[in-house]
């Protein structure tokens, strides 16, 4: 495997009821891997309630298909006592989007008779059907989920499960742990105070998509800081995650003869970013309708920001209860007015402060999700 061959040879632990489970991955991400960071997390919240995750690679995007599965093959003689948290993305076992690599990989875990969940960051199909080869993929990627669902011992999803249209509704098998955020959270400290008290407001843009989405996504905030700036606030607009650094000539044009202070971070180390995150006052999410997953979200609600975005996918799930405002996709000028109306209102502002400081303690503190992972998994219920 591609990572250390100690981290990948795990064995059943005796005594103090301690456990090893496996996160099998596929291929890594870059320039940040955001799988990878949620194994990191939730290993170590699970460290605290006996359980050991190690994380482990199947190299098919160096060594090829063929010699990756032998290489499972032989790694997996190992396993047998473990669970194994098989991490299902579409482009994180195939190339293109047709991730046939992830039914190969449970196909060698199940004839070695390893019991493995299934951890889905993507339920459905990630394509639009625009073209007949999105069609294709996103025929492909419905059908592998659906296997890989009726194969495997359990299924996490991350999202609620009745909005899966396709799950089975007596389904045993399947849970719903809503993921965390891949930075350290909240932290009170001064510096949050005492941006409140002036007339600056620091408003946080986390990741941005790539084109042709970017110059919408730019679009639209500019149009609502512009709306925030009307009554004589003043802003500093920070830019941090991924495809900030790449989109800095398209943000630049986009404020060009505005007043906004304009702050580009580019991708930045976890602490770094929660750092960030505390010292804004809140959040523009405009990419897309607001969904459980959305890490970027995840992040402020973390930092117990307020988030202002767009409707559309999060109603009936945790995040809705987080402090979100939300408005009709696409509209701009309700994305200005909200932005506007939350941060030259103390009081709406520290209502959304607090019900994103909850949410966080309820729901996606990663103690949370770890102790829902334990009884999922544990080993006294049968399957």
């Amino acid at each position: 495997m591609s990572d250390s061959t100690s981290n990948s040879r795990a064995s059943s632990r005796g005594g103090g009821g301690s456990r090893t489970w496996i996160a099998l991955l596929g291929r890594r991400d870059t320039p940040t891997d955001g799988v990878e960071d949620y194994c990191t997390f939730l290993a170590r919240a699970l460290a605290g309630r006996g359980v050991e995750l190690r994380q482990t690679r199947v190299p098919w995007h160096d060594l090829g298909w063929p010699r990756a599965i032998a290489h499972l093959w032989r790694e997996s003689a190992a396993w047998q006592q473990n669970w194994i948290l098989l991490q299902y993305t579409a482009l994180g076992w195939s190339r293109r989007g047709f991730p046939l690599g992830a039914w190969a990989a449970l196909a060698i875990l199940r004839l070695r008779g390893i019991r493995c969940a299934m951890v889905f960051h993507e339920s459905r199909r990630q394509w639009d059907a625009t073209r007949a080869i999105d069609r294709l993929r996103g025929a492909c990627q419905d059908w592998v989920v659906r296997s890989l669902y009726a194969r495997a011992s359990k299924s996490i999803f991350t999202s609620p499960l009745d909005h899966i249209a396709w799950l089975p509704a007596a389904g045993t098998r399947a849970v719903f742990i809503p993921i965390g955020a891949n930075i350290p959270g909240y932290a009170s400290n001064g510096s949050r105070s005492n941006a409140r008290a002036g007339n600056r407001r620091t408003v946080a843009v986390f990741c941005l998509s790539d084109p042709p989405n970017l110059s919408r996504e730019v679009a639209d905030i500019s149009l609502a800081v512009r709306g925030l700036m009307i009554n004589g606030t003043e802003v500093q607009l920070v830019f941090l995650g991924r495809g900030t650094a790449e989109a800095k000539g398209e943000i630049e044009r986009a404020f060009e003869g505005s007043s906004a202070k304009i702050l580009n971070l580019g991708v930045l180390p976890p602490e770094e970013i929660s750092r960030v995150l505390s010292e804004s006052d809140s959040m523009l999410c405009v990419r897309g309708p607001l969904y459980p997953g959305r890490s970027s979200a995840l992040a402020g609600i973390a930092c117990g920001l307020p988030i202002i975005g767009y409707a559309g996918a999060c109603a009936g799930t945790p995040i809705a209860e987080a402090g979100v405002e939300l408005v009709p996709h696409g509209d701009r000028e309700s994305l200005a007015r909200a932005i506007a109306g939350v941060l030259n209102d103390p009081h709406r502002w520290q209502d959304l402060h607090e019900r994103s400081l909850h949410a966080q303690q309820k729901y996606f503190s990663w103690d949370v999700i770890a102790e829902k992972f334990r009884e999922a998994l544990d080993d006294r219920v049968a399957l």
